[in-house]
């Protein structure tokens, strides 16, 4: 006969799934039982060690022991080891089949399996609630899994301060052991030749111009016998040797999971995306060597004037892309400049038209600064972004590659915090009609007054911003640039509105 404990809340059957459902059971048999762990292990004979790491989920009892726990326990021999879970606990199933507990790196954050078990077997009931608003939030606002993964690489990245002595060591040995250590620009041509001659592999540039659906595709990895590179033949030769830089950078480093399309829409694991994130760190660490590119700007921030040009001659010095260049400050700047409250952001844009998307967000800085937000809002037009992607779409006559660079200083008006951001802007070499513009900007603390000489350079524009037009309390004298009514500003004010007077109401009532 059915016990009526237990529901239909079958879970899916695996060696571990089997030793946390008997590790969960037994805790909750004990515990309703008014045992300790001490007690069990008299009554039964079993060491309070063994006995933890059964209800840990890390060990599953023979038969003969089982028996003596149920007799213990005073319950069925089939109530412990059957793979149905009680209704009241019928989140178990849930956490141990959800793709997001699956996937997600909880160990890099000193998080087990057993420490969720035992967060639910504690008190399932309240536990549950807080898991499942974890789910519907999820639900609510279109998380996948890629999203929990991303923002968990980034919260990696920002616990290392976006630095890794492993992989830059290995980039500079690689540097070494091929004489180009002393070469701030290495030839895309030198890493293609490496990848032919040293892992066979051949390089097709030709195959993926047939296929106009795979527009936004860069590289495709075949494994194989002779491995191939598929490749585009319209890339820049700097963003070329990215490529060959990050196909090695699997190689050097032993990255065995990955993935095969760069770059790429989609993922297998938490493993692969680290991996992936691990082969361009090598990249951009083999191509813009650590040393040289510091001494360069401990120089650069001497100057008392900000010099644009000579920020986009140490770019050309290296021969990466603009992008690469600003990002590999991320990583640089915090760790040997100190400069830890920083982040970079970019924007795309039709040229000529009026959306602006933010593609990608790293921010190591304590400001909370919105990763998603302008899916439905309009980013303020008062960046140097903005105003540069602007310039871009109506000046047709640029040449091609031109890149557009300026500097801002910007005080965000709800929280007074000063920002000094650098942006460059360009059109997209493999999206006909697309702007793009790329933004490192570093909180204005006394560190950075301390490091950067032109800091306070007068000649810089200065900005009051804000998120986005929608949440922007400046009126439309102050600012002609809004794009949109401050629609949720206004509606915050009403609501503060309501929430004073109500105050109001409630302390005249008090008095009377």
């Amino acid at each position: 006969m059915d016990n009526p404990r237990e529901g239909k809340n079958p879970v899916n059957i695996n060696p571990e799934n089997l030793r946390f459902i008997m590790g969960f059971k037994l805790k909750r048999f004990r515990l309703e039982k008014g045992l300790s762990l001490s007690e069990l292990a008299e009554k039964t004979n079993l060491s309070v060690s063994y006995l933890s790491e059964i209800e840990k989920g890390k060990k599953y009892p023979k038969p003969e022991k089982i028996l003596q726990l149920a007799q213990s326990l005073g319950v069925p021999f089939d109530d412990l080891v059957s793979l149905q879970v009680s209704r009241e606990a019928d989140l178990l199933p849930v956490i141990l089949s959800s793709p997001v507990i699956k996937e997600f790196p909880f160990r890099m954050y000193g998080v087990s399996p057993q420490d969720l078990l035992a967060l639910i077997t504690g008190d399932t009931e309240k536990a549950g609630a807080l898991i499942r608003t974890f789910l519907e939030i999820g639900r609510d606002y279109d998380m996948r899994v890629e999203h929990l993964l991303f923002a968990a690489l980034r919260s990696y990245q920002q616990m290392h301060l976006n630095y890794f002595e492993e992989i830059e060591n290995a980039a500079a040995e690689f540097a070494a052991g091929n004489g180009w250590t002393n070469n701030p620009a290495i030839p895309a041509e030198s890493l293609r030749h490496f990848l032919e001659e040293q892992h066979r592999c051949r390089i097709d540039e030709d195959t993926l111009q047939n296929y106009p659906e795979l527009q936004e595709v860069r590289s495709v990895w075949i494994d194989g016998k002779t491995p191939k590179l598929l490749i585009k033949s319209a890339l820049l030769p700097a963003q070329k040797a990215f490529i060959f830089a990050r196909e090695i950078g699997y190689r050097c480093l032993e990255l065995k999971e990955r993935t095969p399309v760069f770059p790429s829409a989609a993922m297998g694991s938490f493993e692969q995306l680290l991996n992936d994130f691990k082969a361009s760190y090598f990249a951009g660490a083999l191509l813009l060597n650590r040393d040289l590119l510091c001494r360069d700007f401990e120089t650069f921030f001497k100057r008392h004037r900000w010099d644009g040009s000579a920020f986009l001659a140490l770019i050309e010095r290296y021969g990466v892309t603009p992008k690469t260049f600003l990002y590999r400050l991320s990583q640089l700047l915090p760790q040997f400049f100190g400069l830890r409250d920083i982040f970079f952001f970019r924007i795309n844009n039709p040229a000529g038209g009026e959306r602006y998307h933010l593609v990608r967000m790293f921010n190591m800085s304590r400001m909370a600064i919105p990763n998603g937000i302008g899916m439905r809002e309009h980013y303020c037009r008062r960046w140097m972004a903005i105003k540069l992607l602007k310039n871009l779409g109506e000046q047709r006559s640029n040449p091609p590659n031109t890149t557009l660079i300026a500097a801002q200083r910007s005080r965000f008006l709800d929280s007074g915090v000063e920002v000094f951001s650098i942006t460059l802007a360009g059109s997209s070499p493999l999206e006909k009609g697309v702007n793009l513009s790329g933004t490192v900007s570093f909180i204005v603390n006394e560190h950075f007054k301390k490091t950067v000489g032109f800091w306070d350079d007068p000649a810089i524009p200065r900005a009051e911003v804000n998120e986005t037009c929608e949440r922007c309390g400046l009126s439309e004298e102050a600012c002609r640039d809004r794009a949109v009514p401050p629609s949720i500003h206004q509606k915050q004010q009403e609501q503060k509105n309501r929430d004073k007077i109500l105050n109001q109401l409630i302390q005249n009532l008090k008095q009377s």
